[in-house]
């Protein structure tokens, strides 16, 4: 009979054991994986709540404050639209390096924590900020480009591994060598947002 005590107090000492080691493991395995989360993760995942309604608020380099609804996710840039726009057709890309800090409501905490499911295969993850621009380019597409020294309007004429060639020109004229009024080369670097419609 004292056997019996015996063997099912080591047994449930044993059961003890394998559960405090089970749940030590479940918390270093998550501390891992919340060591391994990136600024794009944690914005990814906020777009993906439901809380906020799909809208984060960023705080740029400088101070700049702006309410966007993320819509696509590159390798180091997010593009969406500008919620606080006057034109709902205001779109934007933001170079992830343009960030200064992520503004979450209470709510859109705990869902930044939540994992985010390893890169897909999808080929937008996979490209860079002069891909996105050089397509802007192409299209001939009037930009509003905010830097770390100032914001200017015009038309991308070229874009390098890292910097663009911006002709100026106003924002409600296409882009004629008459209206064109001066030129910047801008490092991608400097770079917080480039905004079109």
């Amino acid at each position: 009979m004292r056997w019996d005590l015996l063997f099912d107090d080591l047994e449930s000492q044993i059961d003890q054991d394998q559960r405090d080691e089970e749940r030590a493991l479940a918390i270093e395995e998550e501390r891992l994986r919340l060591g391994r989360l990136t600024l794009r993760d944690r914005l990814a995942a906020i777009a993906g709540s439901d809380a906020g309604g799909g809208s984060v608020r960023i705080e740029l380099h400088g101070g700049r404050t702006i309410t966007l609804r993320p819509q696509v996710f590159g390798r180091d840039w997010v593009s969406g639209r500008i919620a606080e726009a006057a034109s709902s057709a205001a779109q934007c890309v933001v170079p992830i390096a343009a960030i200064a800090a992520l503004l979450p409501a209470r709510a859109q905490l705990e869902p930044s924590l939540e994992s985010v499911p390893e890169a897909s295969a999808r080929i937008a993850e996979r490209l860079g900020l002069p891909f996105v621009l050089r397509d802007l380019c192409r299209r001939r597409t009037p930009v509003h480009l905010s830097t770390i020294d100032g914001d200017a309007t015009g038309t991308l004429d070229r874009v390098a591994r890292d910097h663009v060639d911006l002709a100026l020109h106003d924002a409600d004229r296409p882009r004629r060598e008459n209206a064109v009024h001066g030129y910047r080369i801008v490092p991608l670097a400097r770079v917080l947002v480039v905004e079109f419609s």
